[in-house]
Formats: C-alpha cells, sequence, structure tokens
C-alpha cells in the first residue's frame, strides 16, 4: 500500500491530471512510495473516499481546481471525519489564492501554494520522517526545469491507457508575461523554458509510444520565436498521419519564420487556441491587456487562407466597460475573420486576480460559488447576461459542433445577398430557440437541424429548397444515414452517400469542419 496518494477529481474522464504526474515525478526518493489516483466530478464523494480509504494511505495530496471545489470540500470534509488522522494536504490553483476565505481550508492539515512540484516532496519527507512543520500554509517557490533547475519532466508517467484513451497535456514552458486582470496567467512570472533538448527528447519518447495528439498547455506558446520554430520543425519532421497538435498562442505576434514552418503542416494536423477576448481597445486598456488587433486580424487571415491551421477563438462577455453593442460589434468582426470555431466565455472572477478592483466601478456582481461567473454589471443586467449564455451555448451547438457549417451563414445572409450582424441574427435565433425548447442542452441534432430551417424560411426568407439542400448537406456530414422528415419534401429519396472514411486520429469536430 502507498504511503502518499496523488488524487484529484477530473472535470471529465478522458483528462488526465497533468499535475499529479508532476508531482509524482518530482517525489524523488519518495516516488517508489506514492500513487496515482485520478476521478472525475461525476463520481459521488463517498465512492471517491471509498477508494482513497482502501489503500491505507499515511498521506493524501489533493489537487484543486475551479472545476472540481465543490466536490473536493465535499470530500476533504468526510475524510476528516473517518480518518482524522490522515494527513490531507491541498494544493492547485483554487486553493493558492485567498486560501483561508475557502471552506475546504479548514479540513486540510497543510495546504501548498503555487506551483507545488518540488514543495511537496520536502512537506512529505519532512512528515515521514516525524518532523511535522509548524505552518499549516506553505508558500512554494517557482521551480526551474532541469538542468537550470531540479524540476524533473513527468511525461514517462503517462501509461499505455492513458497514451491511448486520454487527452495527454504537454509544456514546454511556464508562466505568461502579459497581465490581463482576468486571468491567473497573469501572475505566473516570470516566463521559464524547459531546456528544448531535454524536452524534445521527451517528446520523440512519447511518439516512440505511439501518442499521435498532443495538447500543449503553454499559455504563450509563439511568445519565443527560437522555441516556438524548434517544436514545429520537430514535430513536422515526424510527421504521421493521425499527428495532432493543439498550441495556445498569441493571436498578434506571427512573424514569417513562424508562418513557414505553419504551411508545411497539413490541413487537420494543427490547432491554435487564440485568446481575443476583446475588440474594443478601451475595454483592453482597462483590464491592462496589451493587443494589435490590426495585426492580430491579418494573423488570422493569413491561417484560413494558407494554412489548413483549425483556429480556436475566445472572445469573453462582462468585461467592465463592454456593453452588448460593443461585444456584438466584436463578434461580428470575428465572424468576419472566419475561425473554425468562436469560444462565447462568461467572465469568471477567478481568485486572485485583480479584476477585482472595477467591481465598484462597475457595478461588477459575480457568483459566490464555482466557477464564480458574473450575474451582472453596469451595463448587462442579469437578464441579458442569461441570454448571451445561452446565445454561447447555443452557438458551440450550432457552429462550433461543425454541424452547420454552411447552412448557418443563411441566418445574416439576406435573400439578396445583404449582410446582416451575425450577431444580433443569432441572439433573436438564440432567444426563438429557448423559448421553443426550454433548454440549452440534450437538443437533438434533427431538432436542430428543423429549427434551423424553419428560421431561415420563415424569418430570414430564404426559399425552401435552397434551405433545406444547405441544411441536408450539413446533416449528412454530421455522419447521419436517416431522411429527415421536414427535409423529405425538398429532397426526396436522394441516395445517402456512404459515410467517408474516417481522418484517422483527427477529433470529430476538427473533421467536420475539415470535411
Amino acid at each position: 500500500m502507498p504511503d502518499i496518494l496523488l488524487a484529484t477529481l477530473n472535470a471529465k474522464y478522458p483528462h488526465a491530471a497533468f499535475g499529479l504526474r508532476y508531482l509524482h515525478a518530482n517525489l524523488g526518493p519518495l516516488a517508489d512510495r506514492a500513487a496515482i489516483l485520478e476521478f472525475d466530478i461525476n463520481q459521488r464523494p463517498t465512492d471517491i473516499l471509498e477508494a482513497l480509504l482502501a489503500q491505507s494511505p499515511k498521506i493524501i495530496g489533493l489537487g484543486v481546481y475551479i472545476w472540481n471545489a465543490r466536490e473536493s470540500t465535499l470530500l476533504a470534509a468526510n475524510l476528516k471525519r473517518l480518518r482524522p488522522d490522515v494527513t490531507l494536504i491541498l494544493g492547485g490553483p483554487e486553493i493558492s489564492y485567498e486560501t483561508e476565505q475557502q471552506e475546504i481550508a479548514q479540513y486540510a492539515d497543510f495546504i501548498v501554494t503555487g506551483e507545488a512540484d518540488l514543495a511537496f516532496a520536502e512537506l512529505c519527507e519532512k512528515l515521514l520522517a516525524g518532523r511535522r512543520p509548524l505552518q499549516k500554509i506553505i508558500p512554494a517557490e517557482l521551480p526551474q526545469f532541469a538542468p537550470l533547475g531540479p524540476l524533473r519532466l513527468p511525461y514517462d508517467l503517462y501509461t499505455e491507457h492513458d497514451l491511448a484513451h486520454r487527452v495527454v497535456y504537454v509544456e514546454a514552458s511556464r508562466g505568461c508575461p502579459f497581465k490581463c486582470e482576468f486571468c491567473l496567467s497573469s501572475l505566473d512570472v516570470p516566463v521559464r523554458n524547459a531546456p528544448i533538448d531535454g524536452f524534445l527528447a521527451a517528446m520523440q519518447s512519447l511518439l516512440d509510444r505511439g501518442l499521435r495528439q498532443f495538447k500543449f498547455v503553454d499559455r504563450t506558446f509563439n511568445l519565443n520565436l527560437n522555441i516556438s520554430k524548434a517544436i514545429l520543425q520537430f514535430f513536422l519532421e515526424r510527421y504521421w498521419p493521425g499527428l495532432f497538435l493543439h498550441f495556445e498562442m498569441i493571436p498578434d505576434r506571427l512573424p514569417e519564420a513562424l508562418r513557414s514552418l505553419i504551411r508545411q503542416f497539413p490541413a487537420g494536423a494543427l490547432q491554435f487556441e487564440v485568446g481575443i477576448q476583446t475588440f474594443n481597445d478601451d475595454v483592453a486598456s482597462l483590464i491592462s491587456r496589451r493587443q494589435d488587433n490590426a495585426k492580430l486580424e491579418e494573423n488570422l487571415r493569413f491561417l484560413r487562407a494558407e494554412t489548413g491551421v483549425h483556429i480556436h477563438t475566445d472572445l469573453i462577455v462582462g468585461l467592465p466597460g463592454e456593453d452588448l453593442s460593443s461585444f456584438g460589434a466584436g463578434f461580428d468582426r470575428l465572424v468576419g475573420l472566419n475561425p473554425q470555431e468562436i469560444q462565447v466565455g462568461i467572465l469568471k472572477r477567478l481568485r486572485g486576480t485583480p479584476i477585482v478592483r472595477h467591481d465598484a466601478d462597475w457595478g461588477m456582481v459575480y457568483s459566490p460559488h464555482a466557477p464564480y461567473e458574473i450575474l451582472q454589471n453596469k451595463l448587462l443586467d442579469f437578464a441579458t447576461l442569461q441570454r448571451l449564455r445561452r446565445f454561447s451555448r447555443y452557438w458551440d451547438l450550432l457552429s462550433n459542433s461543425g454541424n452547420f457549417r454552411d447552412s448557418l451563414p443563411l441566418l445574416w445572409t439576406a435573400p439578396s445577398g445583404e449582410i446582416h450582424s451575425p450577431f444580433h441574427t443569432f441572439l433573436e435565433l438564440s432567444d426563438r430557440l429557448y423559448q421553443s425548447m426550454g433548454r440549452n442542452h440534450g437538443i437533438a441534432l434533427q431538432d436542430l437541424a428543423e429549427f434551423l430551417f424553419n428560421h431561415v424560411t420563415r424569418i430570414t426568407g430564404h426559399a425552401p429548397d435552397q434551405a433545406a439542400a444547405s441544411i441536408w448537406q450539413d446533416y449528412q456530414r454530421a455522419g447521419r444515414s436517416d431522411r429527415p422528415g421536414f427535409l423529405r419534401p425538398y429532397i426526396g429519396e436522394q441516395p445517402i452517400p456512404r459515410r467517408p472514411a474516417p481522418m484517422a486520429g483527427i477529433p470529430g469536430r476538427q473533421r467536420r469542419h475539415l470535411a
């Protein structure tokens, strides 16, 4: 039985806990006395507790995040009621800030704040040697990657099952040089890069073991040009069908040296997550965000016109100073740049972030419970934010999913060819969809297709046969082999084409955008 259990509740089963693997990799001589147990938030806390206690550990290290804060609190409370002799150590970004204000803190024996990779090992060594520290809250110093520092890479701790069935996270750097006030990464300075030779050797090992999907968690992958070039060149030289690489990119930094490499990747091999957040310069200045919007637009046009990159962009609703009109204008501007995905996120007041300095001036009201989403502010009342929450969800179902890639633009394209506001036309559809369905989840694809057909024919004014042809094409792209009743008058008994073979290794959503 292990003396040390490393545990957390992931948001979903396929998400492998990257942080736990870093902790285990840096336990040194205690590594053989430790084990990792992963759960997800859909499991009952009492069942999780049963699994933990079955291992008879002396120490449990629990990773606390915004998505598992409530469940982790229940787990910690029950653990200390049943087994107060088991030492509970908490860590993770959620517990690292405003620590003593959180209910879960009262159940912990110790809390390690910050990047706990090395501090956790030092604490466990003391505890197992009978040297119990006097302080409960232990701030961790920023670790440096080996060989510049002692921080060891964790990639050999991904199991064969992980590589075959789960999202595998990697990082070539930590930290972020920017100061966006809504983001925890703005507190992670300085930026520290893993020595490139050792990092690429670890990536080669993962490739040799069969991994084909890599999710980089670096906040600013393209910050250091030499490192990002080396990584892209490494994977380009080893490209194999099914290779899929996800990177988070600074939106306004894409020099020719990177462009020339990106052009060479086949369509579907790269996904860039591009955080735009707002196009309003005054709002960006208010929240300390530096961004060259003209350069950003140039970069997105290049990616769409000259590469096969799948672009996932982010906008935030609820930022101080941004009203409905300003957000809508930014949304329309982004739709015009044609990224495959636009994630409309609701502003969250993450613990420790300086966004709180705007609370009084802008009437910012947040939920006190995770994920701490904004409820209203001076410019957006609660009812409007509820509409925008539904807008976000329906946009994900209809647009980001790739299920209505060709037919959705009928919403903002009049029969005459005149282009209207994508934001306002989709907001109208969103309102009507909610009035009709009464929910924003569990809606069948056929029901969405029929609603879209009725809307673009009755509200937008498109000819039914033309709308049906477009929706039928999208419906087949989604892999369906039935003929919806509402389309039969227009498509008749058209043969349903055989489904094309799946594009190996490319996730389904990205595949639909490519088809």
